[in-house]
């Protein structure tokens, strides 16, 4: 429960995993009626539960509609008559404006939309609270999967800063424990992605070209069978790189390579820049700072 206000009471689904951690976390918030957060999979078991826990169903609310999150809701609404909304609905459902309220029983939440992990993500803000309901975005316990194409890092890192403007005391995750300093976790996992992403560009200085050549040398020491997503992480940033010219992808032979773009000179001052910019970043914020000429 966040600071005296509606009852936040997690329900968790029987699907643990190494990326569910102990399994999907169901959230029941308020009463009379209540609002569900993420019914998890369709596990009938784990249904009855949530139903039990909330007592009348007000509104069902989906972060995204991935497998571990989604399925539960349509049978969840059939068993409660409560309409499901998503930025991505199933069939039946209702789509979310971004910063619309849900209101039900003494709870209001306000859709944040989040895109990143997916296009459809979406955080729930407890209006009054300082509480937010992450999905996917953030977790309890270790960070995110951004998975491209579907996982785009560039919008991932705006919505992690969108989520810090809020200035969040308690994260409720799709996953994990309860966060209790939403703000410190934010700013680490903003931390944490600004640090892979200067190991991807070291990795490159180094001579690596392939994918799994990088991984070797960031994730060395990490156990096997979390290579393949050290392998999508690593994608998701060198697919960030890429756009934004700071990295050239070359493909050929059967494999894909990657290599530092060439640095650049600034139009204005010759000193070096790299990516799709024409100017430094010191005669970028003068020219801003100039006054148009009449």
């Amino acid at each position: 429960m966040a600071g005296g206000g509606p009852r936040v009471v997690r329900v968790l689904a029987p699907n643990p995993g190494p990326c569910t951690l102990e399994g999907t976390n169901t959230w029941v918030v308020g009463r009379d009626p209540a609002v569900v957060v993420d019914p998890g999979p369709d596990d009938p078991a784990h249904l009855a539960e949530v139903r039990r826990e909330a007592g009348v169903v007000g509104a069902i609310l989906l972060t995204h509609d991935h497998p571990d999150h989604a399925p539960g809701a349509s049978a969840l609404a059939r068993d409660t008559g409560a309409p499901v909304l998503a930025f991505r609905p199933p069939a039946g459902g209702r789509r979310l404006r971004d910063g619309e309220i849900v209101r039900a029983g003494d709870a209001a939440l306000r859709a944040i939309h989040t895109p990143g992990h997916s296009p459809d993500h979406v955080a729930f803000a407890l209006e009054g609270e300082r509480a937010l309901f992450t999905g996917d975005a953030v977790l309890g316990r270790g960070t995110s999967v951004i998975d491209p194409p579907e996982g785009d890092l560039a919008a991932y890192l705006r919505s992690l800063r969108r989520m810090l403007d809020l200035a969040p005391r308690i994260l409720y995750p799709g996953h994990g424990p309860v966060v209790l300093d939403g703000a410190a976790k934010l700013r680490e996992y903003l931390e944490h992605r600004a640090m892979r992403e200067e190991q991807v560009l070291a990795a490159l200085e180094a001579g690596r070209r392939t994918i799994p050549e990088m991984v070797e040398e960031i994730y060395r020491g990490y156990p096997p069978e979390l290579r393949p997503l050290a392998e999508r992480s690593v994608l998701a940033h060198l697919v960030k790189l890429e756009a934004e010219g700071r990295v050239v992808r070359r493909t050929g032979a059967g494999d894909t390579r990657y290599e530092l773009a060439e640095p650049r000179a600034c139009e204005r001052c010759g000193s070096p820049v790299r990516g799709r910019t024409r100017l430094c970043r010191r005669c970028s914020l003068e020219v801003l700072q100039e006054r148009p000429t009449s």
